[in-house]
């Protein structure tokens, strides 16, 4: 397999980006970008190569949206345990893509679906759409991406440096907006 060039690699993974956002506004549901993709999303501008994307649906998306997925030739990747009843991952054109599903608590709180112990902001989930090279996407709040990297450190994620620079970028961004 041919290792791709950095524009590549990102050229793929915006294609990628504006196909999965085609494919869930076509059916008719909410899709959040979160990690390095959001970042770049919300300053208009890209900062660093990525790995993969990050997404966020809601659970009852969750058949529909895989469904959609397959026959648009993406590829889906097993999930180890215990992630599979919160994530799905995919593959296309050597683009991973990773999808987390999130639902209501019976208090109402937005959480993780198999992971109420983590209730996200009620602001988590901005109604606003972002423009990255001619691509929209909607995007989690600047402050819950925030708390994901500092949760990820309590719970014992090993040390990033690229996570370390997000949070540097997502406190300046932050500051910012108050």
């Amino acid at each position: 397999m041919a290792q791709c060039s950095k524009d590549e690699r990102e050229e793929s993974q915006l294609q990628v980006l504006a196909e999965v956002s085609g494919i869930a506004e076509s059916l008719g549901m909410e899709l959040w970008l979160r990690g390095g993709w959001a970042i770049d999303f919300l300053l208009g501008r890209l900062t660093r190569p990525h790995e993969d994307i990050d997404f966020v649906a809601w659970v009852q998306d969750r058949q529909r949206l895989e469904a959609e997925l397959a026959s648009a030739g993406y590829e889906k990747v097993p999930v180890n345990e215990p992630f599979c009843n919160r994530q799905s991952d995919f593959r296309k054109n050597e683009v991973d893509c990773s999808f987390v599903f999130i639902t209501h608590s019976v208090e109402g709180d937005i959480i993780m679906n198999g992971l109420p112990e983590w209730v996200w902001r009620p602001d988590s989930l901005m109604t606003e759409s972002y423009t990255l090279n001619g691509i929209s996407a909607r995007v989690l709040n600047p402050k819950q991406l925030l708390e994901e990297k500092e949760v990820y450190e309590q719970i014992g994620r090993p040390h990033r440096q690229k996570d370390a620079e997000s949070k540097k970028i997502l406190k300046q961004m932050i500051l910012e907006r108050e």
